[in-house]
Order: C-alpha cells, then sequence, then structure tokens
C-alpha cells in the first residue's frame, strides 16, 4: 500500500442526546472507534446502510463534524497535519486542498447564481486568484475540463439536466485544485446511463489532476467500477475493508457477504442469492453489546453477544472485525 494522504485513528464522533437519562448523559454513536487510511491516489470506497456513519465519517475527514476522540491526519506534502487542530488560515487552507461533491446537485447550487460564478466562488472565498481575470481563466480551464462551454457558464442551474448540474457541481469542487475530494453519494440521484458518465468524468479527472477521492456509496456495483479499495461500514464501525477485487471474489464478514449477496444480477433467470437479514440496523444511540452486527448476523453465537471482535490484519492488507469470519469463509 502507497503512503496514506488521510490516516484516521480511533475515530469517534458522539452527539449528547439532551437530558439526563436513567443517571446517564445518552449520546448518539455515529462513529465509534474507526481506524482507515486512505492511500494517495487511490479511489477509495464506503460503503453500508443508511444510517452506518459513512457521511458522518467524510464530513469528520473535512472537519465538518465535531471529533469527540481519535485523530485525522492529513498530508499536505510537507509534514502530516492533525485536522483536528486546524484553526483560522491553516483550515482555509486546508479546505482548499480537501472538497466535497455532494449528493443532490440541484440543492448544492443557488438558483440565484450563473454557473460562472457557482464555480468562481471557492476562488474568491479563498483567496486563490489575485484578480477576475485569473478568475475567469481558472473557471474556464476547470469547466472545459468537465465538459461544459462558454455559453453554460452564462445560465443559471435550473437551466441544466441533473447530470450537467453535478458537471458544475464537480468543476466548483475542483477549481481551488484540491488534492483530496470526498463524493458523498455523488450519482445516487442521477439515471444509471448518466451515472456511467460522471464516473467516467471522475476516473479521468483523478487520473489527470492527481486526486485521491473517498467515495461513498450504497451502491456495490458503482464501488466496484471505480474503487480500488473498499472499506464496509455498520452501525459506525468498520467491519471489514480489502481491495476490491478481493472483496468482491471473497468476502469474509456475514455483513459483507449479505451486502454483495443483494446486488441484482444480469441474468433474469439467474436463481435468486440474496440473503435476508432479519431485523432493523440498531440505533446508534443505544447499539447492542458484543459485536454490532449479532443481532441480525446468521452465525452469530453466545459469544458474539458479550465480547466485540477484533480486527484482524489480512495477508491482503485488509481487515475483518469477526470472531468466526474463517469458519464462513469457503478455503
Amino acid at each position: 500500500m502507497s503512503v496514506p494522504l488521510v490516516q484516521v485513528q480511533g475515530l469517534e464522533v458522539h452527539y449528547p442526546l439532551g437530558r439526563r437519562l436513567l443517571g446517564r448523559d445518552p449520546v448518539l454513536k455515529a462513529l465509534d472507534g474507526v481506524s482507515v487510511s486512505i492511500p494517495k491516489g487511490s479511489c477509495f470506497g464506503l460503503v453500508g446502510e443508511s444510517g452506518s456513519g459513512k457521511t458522518t465519517l467524510g464530513r469528520a475527514i473535512l472537519k465538518a463534524a465535531p471529533i469527540s476522540a481519535g485523530q485525522i491526519t492529513f498530508d499536505d506534502g510537507t509534514g502530516r497535519q492533525d485536522i483536528g487542530t486546524l484553526r483560522g488560515r491553516a483550515l482555509k487552507a486546508y479546505r482548499s486542498q480537501a472538497q466535497l461533491i455532494f449528493q443532490d446537485p440541484y440543492a448544492a447550487l443557488s438558483p440565484r447564481m450563473t454557473v460562472r460564478d457557482i464555480i468562481a466562488e471557492p476562488l474568491e472565498v479563498m483567496g486563490l486568484t489575485q484578480n477576475r481575470a485569473e478568475t475567469d481563466a481558472r473557471v474556464r480551464e476547470i469547466a472545459e475540463k468537465c465538459r461544459l462551454t462558454l455559453e453554460h457558464l452564462r445560465r443559471y442551474p435550473h437551466a441544466f439536466s441533473g447530470g450537467q448540474r453535478q458537471r458544475i457541481s464537480i468543476a466548483r469542487a475542483f477549481v481551488s485544485n484540491p488534492s483530496f475530494v470526498v463524493a458523498d453519494e455523488s450519482v445516487a440521484a442521477l439515471d444509471v446511463s448518466i451515472q456511467a458518465d460522471i464516473l467516467n468524468l471522475l476516473k479521468s479527472l483523478q487520473r489527470d489532476l492527481d486526486l485521491t477521492f473517498l467515495f461513498i456509496s450504497h451502491d456495490l456495483s458503482v464501488v466496484a467500477h471505480i474503487c480500488d479499495r473498499v472499506a464496509v461500514m455498520y452501525l459506525g464501525q468498520i467491519v471489514e475493508e480489502a481491495p476490491v477485487k478481493d472483496l468482491f471474489a471473497t468476502p469474509r464478514h456475514p455483513y459483507t457477504r449479505a451486502l454483495l449477496s443483494a446486488i441484482p444480477a444480469l441474468d433474469p433467470d439467474a436463481p435468486k442469492t440474496a440473503q435476508r437479514l432479519s431485523g432493523d440496523i440498531p440505533s446508534p444511540a443505544d447499539p447492542p453489546p458484543g459485536c454490532r452486527f449479532h443481532t441480525r448476523c446468521p452465525v452469530a453465537r453466545d459469544r458474539c453477544k458479550v465480547e466485540a471482535p477484533e480486527v484482524e490484519h489480512l495477508p491482503n492488507g485488509g481487515t475483518v472485525a469477526c470472531h468466526y469470519w474463517t469458519e464462513t469463509v469457503p478455503a
């Protein structure tokens, strides 16, 4: 594995829930002990059900969510920075290096601003250009890379389709020349054919601009197409991480196998192999003891109910957190 651009160690993001209850202060444990390394130049996938903490992890890395415990470090080229300690100018400099692509492109774009002004806004707010001519030159450059014309720059967001709006969002995220981008369900709201176009655009930009992605998605087929490595989250914790090919070929954790079994087959006559999980994901305000997946796991035993599994490092460079994964994975 190459040098990590972003290193997350023991990260916790807890939100207090207000009044004291039964002698304790209740908290919602959005993230609880997350550790992950995102290599430079990679597209790192993050998958899991809604409510598992995927977006919270992305927001915490961007310093947009409060860090309760743990550490996030970022390699800015001169050394590793502790994201939790950044303030003032240092934080503004980091924000120019770490950007976000939103899920809903229309809600993320101001209807009262032209496309030119939308893309130029990060440059002006961060003071990355000296004058309007320099700003316009940079806007035109990134717009061309995102397949937007000069005529597009004069229009307003309502005049565009969903795919075009997402290209505008991508141009705005990339105009500050970042080295790290969080793509939070960035193709979930688009048609399948448009998804492919946006994914190919992101891959092209990653190659041309030497970018590192954290790609958050619930669609495993999309992750298989674009990502190099993938981590699987469940109830605020990483349960498995591996290179994409290894994870899809040999999933170790029972939750990962359940997710992969739910991918629709291209052959309508193929036998259905989806593994049904009983019950809903528990509340992060009251997670179950022991292994958090044991309430839905088809292979759970008594030990799983009382003892949380340790993270085990695998020969392929991945990790898995399960007491009995060796007994349920074919040799």
